[in-house]
């Protein structure tokens, strides 16, 4: 009679929930979604964001928990940290409870191997009170809070998409909490490409990347900035004053340097093409971009990290970015971070 390990089947159905702020959860829920779907595993998308084109499993429209609903008590009068354990659970709001009855519901339905957490405490909590396994996105910054706390305690599982080494810079949280968090590397929904071997004709060129998050600059700051930056040619795409594109692929290849500031899915995206920035890291709840750009300014990273616009030395400091070695990004992305994310989430639900 054996006394080995009983044969696992392999798991069949995970569940990946996406935040709805900005768009670096729903991008680098794709790139996992890809990775699964070659090894045989279906991924449901559990999102208040509309279904991706290119999702190829299920997808469940949640409804959204933040808008004020007429009826309900205005939110910030109805406890919505309740009693600082969670982030954002205000009483009696309808979509807040519509919201979890969709999870709920689907988890009864499928029963799913493991739920991706890209991010919320509340149903990280949620999946794991229905007996459901859970790996959870940590995202950078001080998170040493009660809520954090509950939520990095209630999962099997906890991933950071940087470069392995960087935790103790990027995350402030207790060291036991640290010491659980598995750095996979930069995860870009991009291949990783070499850097272009010749500079095209022409002036050189910023591209500066915005995001829907909100701009990393105060108004005015931009155009000061460009004025300032003599025979530069800018280019603008996303924030509150850019055109958006679905794909900025071809003018991040195209630029000489990119302007951005500190979000993980624009740094992930500008090292998969090797491309050397300038970093205005913005002001975002928990330090999280600030303590990015201390990571970044302290490494060999191909990244002159400034604190605002209005204080860089133009064109000084893209002179300066022009001039380092785009392909020093490898150590930040190497393209394997969605294969490294998937190996967790197999090895979770079995």
């Amino acid at each position: 009679m054996s006394t080995g390990p009983l044969a696992v089947a392999a798991p069949s159905t995970v569940g990946c929930y996406v935040h709805h702020h900005g768009s670096g959860h729903l991008h680098r829920a794709g790139a996992l979604t890809r990775e699964l779907a070659g090894r045989g595993v279906s991924v449901t998308g559990l999102s208040s964001l509309p279904r991706p084109d290119d999702w190829s499993g299920e997808w469940v429209d949640l409804p959204r928990d933040d808008p004020a609903e007429p009826g309900c008590p205005d939110p910030a009068a109805a406890d919505p940290l309740a009693g600082g354990r969670l982030h954002w659970a205000p009483r009696h709001h309808v979509g807040l409870l519509e919201r979890h009855a969709a999870v709920a519901d689907w988890l009864a339905r499928t029963r799913p191997a493991a739920v991706v957490v890209d991010v919320s405490v509340e149903v990280a909590l949620l999946v794991r009170l229905h007996g459901v396994p859970v790996v959870s996105v940590v995202l950078p910054g001080v998170r040493d809070d009660a809520a954090h706390g509950l939520g990095h305690d209630v999962c099997d599982e906890l991933v950071g998409l940087w470069p392995a080494g960087a935790t103790a810079t990027l995350l402030g949280v207790a060291p036991e909490v640290a010491g659980r968090v598995r750095a996979l590397g930069g995860l870009s929904r991009f291949e990783v490409e070499a850097p272009p071997g010749r500079r095209r004709p022409g002036p050189p060129r910023v591209l500066v990347l915005g995001g829907r998050g909100g701009d990393a600059w105060a108004e005015g700051e931009l155009e000061a900035a460009t004025a300032a930056a003599g025979s530069w040619d800018w280019q603008v795409l996303g924030g509150t004053g850019g055109s958006w594109v679905a794909d900025p692929r071809e003018a991040i290849r195209d630029a000489d340097v990119v302007l951005t500031h500190a979000g993980q899915n624009a740094l992930a995206e500008v090292a998969a093409l090797r491309r050397p920035a300038v970093v205005v890291p913005a002001e975002r709840p928990h330090d999280e971009q600030r303590c990015t750009g201390r990571v970044l300014a302290a490494g060999p990273w191909p990244a002159v990290v400034v604190p605002s616009l209005a204080a860089a030395r133009w064109p000084d400091v893209l002179d300066e970015a022009r001039a380092l070695d785009g392909s020093a990004w490898a150590g930040w992305v190497d393209g394997h971070a969605a294969a490294r994310f998937a190996d967790v989430v197999e090895q979770v639900a079995r």
